[in-house]
């Protein structure tokens, strides 16, 4: 698998309710590929994440659909991180469900 086709993959996929990518909002971090599994960090704002399931899905169905696996840790933000975070969710703002629910 041509692994800079599996990260354009990753890095298209947009939050829900805000217009940006999950890459970007740093939602999605250390990203690795490694034989037929791909591996990252879900980076939380805030626990209790609402759309936590669906956030997850939306990166591991097109994994899936490629053929590859999908390992994940998960972590809450560091309050800089977080920052990043607010800053770009209401720039970036579409609407729908809370966010993170915050």
């Amino acid at each position: 698998m041509d692994f800079f086709k599996v990260i354009q993959t990753i890095e298209s996929v947009q939050h829900p309710a805000i217009a940006t990518s999950l890459v970007n909002l740093g939602i999605l971090q250390d990203i690795d590929f490694e034989g037929n599994t791909v591996k990252a960090t879900f980076v939380w704002p805030f626990a209790n994440i609402p759309i936590r399931e669906q956030i997850i899905n939306s990166v591991a169905m097109p994994l899936k659909n490629m053929g590859l696996d999908f390992e994940y840790d998960e972590r809450i933000m560091s309050e800089e991180e977080k920052q990043k975070f607010l800053e770009l969710e209401h720039k970036y703002w579409k609407g729908g469900p809370a966010a993170c629910g915050a």
